[in-house]
């Protein structure tokens, strides 16, 4: 039986993929195996003795200490392309609000209350809610991950000319995305010639402030820009720059920050992105799944600081070892399961930057099952090993 923390409110339907009769689910446990989590800041919380596993329900693991997860074997999941769709959808209304003024009308019109004819007030006052159409007009994608492929795939299908920029773009992205978006080679020429930008891209030390004065000066003028993926990743200081000198007309951000609150041409919303009942369900679902793999089988997929590594479950038991990824590792770690006579039947290395993982399948381990955590354990450069049935 393995206990599972959850440090937000997580969907239920998501959660049924934890079987009660192998998962026990509180908000209150004090030594779980597992976490799930959401937008709760871990980074000075201290960690369970028994913790194994976290997973973040959404894209985004900035709210995690990554770097000490690694160092102490955890494997920390997050569930990309689970919120793609509502992502998505909000990106296209911020691309329809950003054109339109249709929120400054909004506004407007309420200020007609005790208006003798509203209706007389309402088409005088229209005209300065005009806005073009985004028919026609040319969209730079910038991140062509699962959220950028959909918004240029939609921005196609409204009438727009893409452009896309991402020198990192994945076997599967490229599969799924429309061969009539054009390819950028450098991202100033995705700013030169597009009348929106949209932000796709994961917040990191080399991306913190990539939008910069620099980028700006290279930016059409008159664009509209529109940032669904991080706060940090536009320079606010230089963002008004641009807007006082009319290289930005209108920036929606879905992340509020106290200096673009009542800046005009900014629109900021709540962080809304994945406020969706389906997204929740399916950012919880696959959270669900892949702490549910990771705990029973040892098992990895979608973790940001561990490699993906899987071995389908044949019933035999099974040994994971993290340790660091230094030569000789494999001799090391083959030479202890050859002490104690225990024949491998199955095995996969991978390696992820510093860190290396290892799921070793065997046909018995011959009863010594303490001989050998022990063992292992006092390889100098092993971080954590498990045994699983």
């Amino acid at each position: 039986m393995y206990n599972i923390r959850t440090l937000n409110q997580i969907s239920h339907v998501g959660l049924k993929k934890l079987s009660q009769s192998e998962f026990t689910i509180s908000d209150t446990e004090e030594n779980p195996e597992g976490i799930i989590v959401r937008s709760f800041d871990m980074h000075d919380m201290p960690f369970p003795s028994n913790l194994l596993a976290i997973a973040r329900a959404g894209a985004g693991t900035n709210n995690i200490p990554i770097d000490r997860c690694t160092q102490e074997g955890i494997p920390v999941f997050n569930t990309p392309g689970a919120n793609a769709n509502a992502v998505k959808e909000l990106v296209l209304t911020g691309l329809l609000i950003s054109s339109r003024k249709v929120l400054e009308g909004a506004n407007w019109t309420q200020t007609l209350i005790g208006t003798e004819n509203i209706e007389k007030a309402a088409e005088v006052g229209k005209k300065q809610f005009t806005g073009p159409e985004i028919t026609g007009k040319k969209l730079g994608v910038i991140g062509l991950g699962a959220i950028g492929v959909l918004v240029a795939n939609a921005a196609l299908d409204l009438g727009m000319a893409v452009i896309g920029y991402d020198p990192y773009l994945s076997i599967d992205s490229a599969w799924h995305l429309s061969s009539s978006v054009k390819h950028a080679s450098t991202l100033e020429e995705v700013v030169s010639q597009s009348d929106y930008i949209t932000l796709h891209i994961p917040l990191n030390d080399k991306t913190k402030y990539f939008f910069n004065k620099d980028l700006f000066a290279a930016t059409k003028r008159g664009a509209r820009l529109l940032n669904f993926a991080r706060g940090e990743l536009v320079d606010n200081q230089a963002l008004k720059c641009a807007i006082r000198e009319g290289i930005i007309s209108k920036y929606i951000v879905d992340f509020p920050s106290a200096d673009l609150l009542g800046i005009d041409k900014v629109i900021v919303t709540p962080h809304l992105g994945a406020s969706t009942p389906e997204s929740e369900e399916n950012c919880a679902m696959m959270a669900s799944v892949e702490i549910r793999e990771y705990l029973k089988y040892g098992n990895i997929k979608n973790s940001v600081n561990f490699p993906t590594c899987y071995i389908d479950y044949s019933g035999k038991p099974r040994v994971t070892i993290s340790h660091k990824n230094m030569v000789n590792m494999i001799g090391q770690l083959g030479a202890v399961f050859t002490k104690y006579c225990i024949n491998i039947d199955n095995m996969i290395n991978k390696s992820k930057g510093d860190l290396a993982y290892n799921i070793i399948v065997c046909d018995s381990l011959n009863g010594k099952e303490k001989e050998l955590m022990e063992d292992l354990s006092a390889i100098e450069s092993v971080i954590k090993v498990r045994i699983l049935y």
